[in-house]
Parts: structure tokens; sequence; C-alpha cells
């Protein structure tokens, strides 16, 4: 898979996880955030938890509490949704 596959791939999924716990919504429109998303974005792409990811999206396609535990991400996730 080349850089840009791999970019798309990890965007949507993502995407995809914040939909899923319920923070796309919740994200503060803040210079800090777009710094935070940035990150964020970095750490997904270099994430080797994709197909736990990918499996534990199919698993809570209703919607869930919180982001999986192994996500690079997790901690500013959770603190998305709890503002």
């Amino acid at each position: 898979m080349n850089w840009m596959d791999r970019l798309t791939e990890r965007a949507e999924l993502m995407g995809r996880m914040l939909d899923t716990i319920g923070a796309m919504n919740k994200i503060p429109a803040s210079i800090q955030a777009n710094m935070e998303m940035r990150s964020a974005a970095l750490r997904c792409v270099s994430c080797r938890e994709t197909e736990a990811c990918r499996k534990w999206l199919e698993n809570h396609q209703g919607g869930a509490d919180g982001p999986l535990d192994k996500c690079p991400n997790a901690d500013l996730f959770k603190q998305w949704l709890d503002n």
C-alpha cells in the first residue's frame, strides 16, 4: 500500500471511530484542537493496530461509549467526549 492509500484508509478509520463514539461533533473549534487533530492523524497513520481497529468498528456499528483501548488517540478522543 502506498503512502496516499494508507493516509486515505486511516482517515476513513479515524472518521468512523469519531462517529462511532459520538465525538465527531464534540471536537472543539480552536487552534489547539486543529493542532491536536493533525497530531491525531499522524498517530493514526503510524498505528499498527489497523486490523483491531477495523474489527472493533465492525463490532460497534451501533455506537460505543468510548474508543478502542489500543487506539493511540483514545485519550484525546475521550477528552473530546468529556467536553
